[in-house]
């Protein structure tokens, strides 16, 4: 089996430090690889892959202001499109642009769809549905109605990255970019309330919103800002956290952050929302709490909570392994139509 894996060029695969899409790609590139498929991975040339690389961008650009999004993103995306009649399938992780080009090839292509950034983009995934386009879910509170799915996957990580913890500090973290839908806001409240460290870390998305609804509360003796931290520090940092605050104001499709923290150990105080549900067990790994008030009384109990049974949880639903495995049934189904559908053309020919 022959696989295009078409990875984001916004950062690097895998990313130094933010970047959720281009992390699961990496490790599904990297899982596929040690199955021995036969992956080539279409990313920036600083990319880093046991796989084939291709790639035309030669850094990404959010990290290089010279480059304009929009020009790399047609020239990554046709160069791997270019190259489909190398390939069994191409695994589309680029959001709704390749399907554009998904008809202009006999090559299947199956689409994770990691969200839907605006309702705007819908008519897209409508106008590729079916045929030689295959949608793929990351949860199942995140599938449009409107749209035929042909498996959900949830995202995997490798946990020999998180270290688990069993005895952790006295803060809590919030972990995730700064965004009034990630509810930084929030998780200040949250802490100032219960008189606990908070540390904040991820990239500043809404720049606004940080000045007026963070910035003025990070005074490094309560709050305390970090930065977009890298895998050692997020690692040590999700480790010793007592709970990390997820009071997300929007329907989150997954949450990386989530499923690292309690791969450390580190149970998950979240808004019930999204996929949530799916992704923290209430009262097992984490709570689900519908507001600041709830929260609050969420970190009282969550010492009852079992730091191994958290790591638990995560080993057996958000596995790298189980990840990869989802992916090359899906990628064997696909297979299996395509060449049903050669056989059926040949029979009547």
């Amino acid at each position: 089996m022959k696989v295009a894996l078409l990875s984001p060029i916004a950062w690097r695969t895998p990313p130094r430090h933010y970047g959720p899409w281009e992390r699961v790609v990496s490790l599904l590139t990297e899982g596929l690889v040690k199955k021995g498929i036969d992956v080539t991975l279409f990313a920036t040339g600083d990319s880093m892959t046991a796989g084939h690389l291709e790639y035309v961008c030669p850094y990404p650009y959010e990290e290089n202001p010279g480059l304009d999004p929009k020009v790399w993103e047609a020239l990554h995306i046709s160069h791997c499109f270019e190259l489909a009649g190398q390939f069994d399938l191409i695994h589309n992780h680029y959001d709704f642009l390749p399907l554009c080009f998904s008809r202009l090839v006999d090559t299947p292509v199956v689409t994770t769809i990691h969200g839907f950034s605006s309702p705007k983009i819908v008519p897209v995934y409508q106008k590729y549905n079916r045929g030689n386009s295959h949608y793929v879910s990351i949860s199942e509170a995140d599938r449009h109605p409107d749209l035929h799915y042909l498996a959900t996957v949830y995202h995997g990580i490798d946990l020999q990255e998180f270290t688990f913890r069993p005895l952790p500090d006295d803060y809590l973290l919030y972990f995730g970019r700064i965004h009034q839908d990630k509810g930084t806001a929030e998780a200040i409240e949250i802490a100032r309330r219960c008189a606990m460290k908070l540390y904040i870390a991820g990239v500043i998305q809404d720049k606004h919103y940080f000045n007026r609804r963070v910035a003025p509360y990070i005074d490094n003796q309560q709050v305390f800002y970090l930065g977009s931290l890298g895998p050692d520090k997020r690692d040590e940092l999700m480790g010793g956290a007592l709970a990390l605050l997820h009071p997300i104001h929007f329907k989150e499709p997954f949450g990386l952050s989530v499923i690292e923290s309690m791969a450390c150990g580190t149970p998950v105080i979240a808004f019930n929302r999204g996929s949530m549900p799916e992704v923290v067990k209430h009262g097992y790994s984490g709570y689900l709490v519908q507001n600041v008030e709830e929260a609050c009384q969420a970190i009282k109990e969550v010492k009852r909570l079992s730091r191994q049974e958290c790591r638990r949880w995560v080993k057996e639903h958000f596995s790298q392994e189980r990840m990869v495995n989802d992916y090359l049934a899906v990628y064997e189904q696909v297979l299996r139509e395509k060449d049903g559908e050669g056989s059926q053309v040949a029979a009547f020919s």
